[in-house]
């Protein structure tokens, strides 16, 4: 794993009462050299931003930082309609944004909104259907017609823009072998990172699914939601007792996120601050300041 291949961006409140902040500190974000923003999908909030609306809107205000919904709510967003949304946003923005992908949380919610409900195996069915067509809706070629068991599409000219790259949520065993054939990276739920038991007992399930149809498991790339507080003073433990990431000083997070690409493969770190709060200016810049450009310059060492 490369310097340059590793990502590293924070996750965004989307309250429509946040709309100051979030600007703010996307702009810094991008000026400080971040990779990415993480928005989440929660379109029947309504005290919520939508999370596309607002990654185009961030994306119009930025030069080099990548737009991330982690991860899209799929019922309530058609996939052939999902394709123009993303494909429209990578033409505009030069190629920066990634798509977030699930099978959908909240399902009594997604269906109050007037979205599908589906049971659990149809979901985690036409979550991988829905790839493939999204996927195949971008990059040019001939129009497209599928007939498949969830989604179907006649004669549609796709965009001749690539798909962007297609990170998942992916929990369960079927749909963690949906993203081992056909996404393009992976995001550990429940913010499970490589010496959590949900990693270990997960990316196999990936790496198996990908080698079976051919794939190199390492195209799967594994990028984690890393919570944690940024400490002025070293802690003297940095995980609880369960084994979870909890923070520590810059020195501290350096060394954990340095250790996780380069012995356990991480391609990618997400920062959310601890709990549901948000994010500080302090903690923010300590990040983006501090901890990312010294990983970078360790990891570049190892090239």
């Amino acid at each position: 794993m490369t310097a340059s291949e590793v990502v590293f961006g924070f996750g965004a409140h989307t309250g429509v009462d946040e709309v100051p902040d979030l600007l703010r500190m996307v702009r810094r974000a991008d000026a400080d050299g971040l990779d990415l923003v993480s928005l989440s999908d929660h379109p029947y909030f309504g005290s919520r931003l939508d999370a596309y609306a607002t990654v185009g809107f961030l994306l119009g205000h930025t030069e080099r930082i990548a737009g991330f919904a982690n991860v899209t709510n799929l019922p309530l967003r058609p996939p052939a309609m999902l394709a123009r949304t993303v494909t429209t946003l990578s033409a505009l923005s030069g190629g920066r944004v990634v798509l977030g992908m699930g099978a959908g949380g909240l399902p009594d919610r997604i269906a109050d909104m007037g979205g599908r409900r589906f049971a659990p195996a149809e979901a985690v069915e036409a979550f991988e259907e829905a790839i493939l067509l999204v996927k195949s809706l971008a990059g040019g070629g001939e129009p497209v017609t599928h007939e498949g068991r969830h989604y179907r599409v006649r004669e549609i000219e796709p965009a001749p823009v690539p798909a962007p790259p297609v990170w998942t949520g992916s929990v369960g065993r079927k749909s963690l072998a949906a993203t081992g054939r056909v996404a393009d990276g992976w995001l550990p739920g429940h913010a499970a990172d490589w010496l959590s038991e949900r990693y270990r007992t997960s990316r196999p399930v990936i790496d198996e699914a990908a080698a079976a149809v051919g794939r190199d498991p390492r195209e799967v790339r594994t990028i984690l939601n890393f919570p944690g507080r940024i400490t002025d003073a070293p802690l003297a433990k940095t995980r609880d007792e369960e084994g979870r990431w909890i923070g520590g000083s810059v020195d501290q997070w350096v060394e954990e996120l340095t250790t996780g690409v380069l012995e356990h493969g991480m391609s990618g770190f997400i920062l959310f601050p601890p709990g549901h709060a948000a994010h500080d200016d302090v903690s923010l810049g300590r990040w983006a300041r501090e901890i990312v450009p010294a990983v970078r310059e360790r990891i570049a060492k190892e090239d």
